[in-house]
């Protein structure tokens, strides 16, 4: 649409803005230059235009059945009944793109939006014979660790329906582990694919930063910004991935020619003799509950026994993880998640303008709509900002090599670290009338362990670890940069030793 001309008014405003110390005067002479550079504004518009691709329609329905509360829309598309996927359904973060089909992002402020083109990732699924089944609720602009902020309502755990799912891929976990659909797609920038699925019993992968192009789901922070498969056997999550992975040339996040690979060959590879590092930092966290550091130490004991070598490794500076994310995820966050709409600026991948002018209007004309999550990011992340201009971010991003170094040189005498995915198990969700430190507290009490490794970009697959009073707990795998191949391999052998994982007792279907 053509951008029209600024009032004096305008640019009276964008004057007192930036201090530029112009006159009445001085405005009114620059008015019509303002002018003239805009015009290139509208050319833009009509080239992209053409570029255009034809508008998509597609069938959905708001869902009649939702006792989980975990569906936000329905669908039922598919493009072609032969492939790797073939005749499988798959529930959609609601942070992705699916041509023609309402796309919330948990969030009033996205309420409304339709996309116009799929995602990398739904494209390929579609083209390897998927289903898609319709979009699952996430969490409100998947701010949140659990599952009660969604616009929608809280998703409810399948184990247990008065306690969290864990967030933010909370739908996508609750219909994985309710048996309603095959395979889901999650997405993960602080632990949003790995908690709910240590607190739901199933697989949860967040792959190697840059092996799954983002193109076509929401950004929060593009250096955190991971998609990953969420399955209920370790085998279904390498099929997807081995779909899903390698570049798409819209995603600089991606190496240039990264490929996948066969990670469903992979799992059949021997584990006898891998070397396992029990990460010792990821043990013993002052909030974990009794047992779940228990169960995965038994699990380590089922690895040691299929002839993996399992020594305990320690990286103090995996203590340090979690404090640099809150850095980067909060005056990032800010920056570009809220006052970049999204995409931000400098980004040179591909951006969606009509998901970026829909998204930036709603939340202007009402910051009431935003969660108490994101307040709390925008209240702690502006305060930083205009204090400190950035740098404070500067200094967590200058620090990231060296917490990576810290991960690789334990990887580097092991094939895999292993931890608990999070020291603690499903919270009851709160009431709708919770108090605010409630609230906050479920929002962001359990990633401990996880949101290290958006930051360092490995990869790391939460496995169920067995029952702790009767509610599922996991396994974090973690291994070298785009070795997702030996992280699922040793998830799989875990998995044959138990013999499966255990499944949710009254699911609904």
């Amino acid at each position: 649409m053509p951008i029209d001309p600024p009032t004096a008014a305008d640019l009276a405003h964008t004057c007192a803005t930036y201090g530029l110390g112009l006159s009445e005067a001085d405005l009114a002479e620059f008015a019509p230059h303002v002018k003239e550079v805009l015009s290139a504004w509208e050319l833009v518009d009509e080239l992209h235009e053409q570029q255009q691709p034809p508008a998509t329609t597609r069938s959905w329905a708001k869902p009649e059945h939702n006792p989980l509360g975990a569906w936000y829309v329905t669908c039922d598309i598919t493009e072609s009944t032969e492939g790797p996927l073939a005749g499988r359904t798959v529930a959609v973060k609601d942070n992705t793109a699916v041509a023609g089909v309402p796309m919330m992002n948990g969030s009033a402020t996205v309420e409304g939006f339709i996309p116009d083109r799929d995602a990398t990732v739904i494209a390929r699924m579609l083209a390897a014979g998927a289903t898609i089944a319709g979009k699952a609720v996430c969490e409100n602009l998947c701010f949140s660790g659990a599952s009660h902020t969604s616009a929608t309502g809280p998703v409810r755990n399948p184990w247990d329906p008065t306690r969290t799912t864990g967030g933010s891929s909370s739908g996508s976990a609750a219909l994985v582990a309710a048996g309603v659909v095959d395979l889901a797609t999650g997405g993960d920038q602080g632990g949003s694919v790995r908690l709910p699925a240590a607190f739901t019993g199933i697989v949860g992968h967040k792959p190697t930063h840059g092996l799954v192009p983002y193109t076509g789901a929401f950004p929060i922070e593009q250096t955190l910004d991971h998609l990953g498969p969420m399955t209920r056997t370790v085998a279904d999550a390498a099929l997807v991935l081995g779909v899903i992975a390698g570049t798409d040339g819209l995603d600089p996040r991606q190496p240039a020619g990264v490929t996948g690979a066969d990670y469903l060959a992979e799992l059949e590879r021997p584990v006898a003799g891998v070397r396992i590092g029990v990460l010792r930092e990821g043990f013993g966290h002052p909030e974990a509950v009794p047992g779940v550091d228990d169960a995965v130490r038994d699990a380590v004991d089922v690895l040691r026994a299929q002839g993996m070598e399992c020594d305990e490794v320690s990286i103090p500076w995996h203590l340090h993880g979690r404090k640099i994310w809150d850095v980067i995820a909060v005056e990032g966050g800010t920056a570009q998640m809220v006052d970049g709409n999204a995409y931000g600026m400098n980004w040179q991948g591909f951006y969606d303008p009509a998901l970026i002018e829909h998204y930036g209007g709603r939340w202007r004309a009402d910051g009431t709509l935003f969660p108490d999550t994101v307040k709390l990011v925008l209240l702690a992340g502006r305060h930083a900002i205009d204090h400190h201009h950035g740098a404070h971010y500067a200094k967590a991003r200058n620090l990231v090599p060296r917490l990576r170094a810290a991960y690789d040189e334990a990887l580097s005498r092991y094939d895999v670290i292993v931890m608990p995915t999070t020291p603690i198990l499903a919270t009851p969700i709160p009431e709708a009338d919770a108090p605010r430190d409630e609230y906050l507290a479920r929002a962001l009490e359990m990633m401990a362990n996880t949101a290290s490794f958006d930051v360092s970009g490995h990869p790391a697959c939460s496995v169920p670890a067995g029952l702790v009073n009767g509610l599922p707990t996991g396994m974090m795998i973690v291994g070298r940069h785009f070795d997702d191949a030996t992280v699922l391999r040793v998830a799989h052998a875990f998995e044959q030793a138990v013999g499966g994982f255990p499944t949710a007792k009254g699911s609904a279907s």
